[in-house]
């Protein structure tokens, strides 16, 4: 089958979305499948799967070149992963259904409508509503936004989860008590984990709020800050992360904090191991749809987040997870407080995360992928 992948991110520009339809083209290839990812042009492939960064600017000429690539490559199928912000938060990607040819998947990482123009009110829904509608076949990566697209007439459709684009792989002679010191831990002290970038749906603020209350306890805890601050695809990245550095400040918690910035894949996974705990506070509350948490259970580490919106019943708190309530930063110290002189509890939780990874396996995703491809 040829499978084209069409992408607004792609390695190196940062983002989810990228990492994630690299890690599928990848899967997708093992299970015999000819990919073509069809992306910006400052993407750059590495030789495993073909890449091709013809896309300047995703107006609508971008889908007139996506149709004529796919023509000459012979395609069976594209599909769109869709993130509105991947695409300038514009309107053409939503109508490639309508000019590709050939059949379109489109798998939706989150329901975010696009901006389109001022005042442009329903006609951002109904543009949302028109690509889901128009395509093929839908993916979600979400089960509530399946619920949410099924209540808006949207048939054939299917949950496939994303899969973790880092792999519990440190460099080569990692040495966990070595990278500890050099990020400040003191001995017998809990590293928390941050992962991800400071977007506002992710309650980092809460997070800070939170920190502040245990460095006003004197609590032995240190907090690292995984990987880069702003995405490449969304604009309001940069002034939420703007906002946290005035928060550090105000709250005089700097030398609480360590920051690795942009980082290698390695890198990110020596980080991961190497915290006690890994705090995700989404403000919209926790769902499989997001790659910092598969990274984290994938890296057996105890993980705080916040309460799902729709019940998801993988998820056990106090075995596998620990719940709290969204931005609610006492409940995040009482939770962190509860794991820290309480190996117990987080030797728990560790096996409990890595029991509840391996039902996310990039294997299976490739696998339930490609029959859904061909179903359509």
């Amino acid at each position: 089958m040829r499978v084209g992948l069409v992408t607004g991110e792609y390695p190196p520009k940062p983002g989810g979305v990228g990492d994630f339809t690299r890690e599928l083209a990848l899967a997708l290839t093992a299970h015999g499948a000819e990919v073509h990812v069809i992306t910006h042009q400052r993407a750059r492939g590495d030789g495993r799967f073909a890449v091709h960064p013809v896309v300047g600017r995703w107006g609508w000429g971008a889908l007139l070149q996506v149709r004529w690539l796919a023509r000459k490559l012979k395609l069976d199928v594209l599909n769109v992963q869709f993130q509105t912000a991947a695409y300038g938060l514009a309107a053409p990607i939503h109508f490639l259904p309508d000019v590709a040819g050939l059949p379109v998947v489109v798998t939706f990482h989150d329901l975010r409508e696009p901006y389109l123009f001022p005042k442009a009110g329903g006609l951002r829904r109904r543009a949302v509503n028109h690509l889901a509608r128009r395509a093929a076949g839908v993916i979600v990566t979400d089960a509530a936004d399946g619920a949410e697209l099924e209540r808006r007439g949207v048939r054939h459709l299917t949950h496939i989860p994303i899969g973790t684009n880092i792999a519990p792989e440190p460099p080569p002679e990692y040495d966990r008590t070595v990278w500890r010191a050099a990020l400040g831990v003191p001995p017998g002290g809990m590293l928390l984990g941050y992962f991800g970038f400071l977007n506002a749906s992710k309650g980092g603020d809460t997070l800070i709020s939170a920190l502040a209350v245990l460095d006003d306890r004197k609590a032995k805890v240190r907090l690292v800050l995984i990987g880069g601050e702003a995405g490449s695809s969304d604009p309001t990245d940069v002034a939420f992360a703007a906002q946290i550095e005035k928060q550090i400040k105000r709250y005089d918690i700097g030398h609480r904090i360590s920051r690795t910035g942009y980082i290698t894949s390695a890198e990110v996974s020596a980080n991961l191991l190497a915290c006690d705990a890994v705090v995700l506070p989404y403000r919209d509350g926790v769902s499989f749809r997001r790659g910092s948490l598969l990274a984290a259970l994938a890296h057996g580490c105890p993980v705080i987040t916040t309460q799902p919106l729709e019940p998801l019943p993988e998820l056990r708190d106090g075995e596998n997870i620990r719940l709290v309530p969204p931005e609610s930063a006492p409940a995040l110290v009482l939770a962190v407080t509860g794991l820290l002189d309480a190996p117990a509890v987080r030797a728990r939780l560790s096996q409990g995360a890595l029991a509840l990874a391996a039902r996310f396996g990039w294997d299976q995703i490739a696998t339930r992928t490609l029959d859904f491809y061909r179903s359509i």
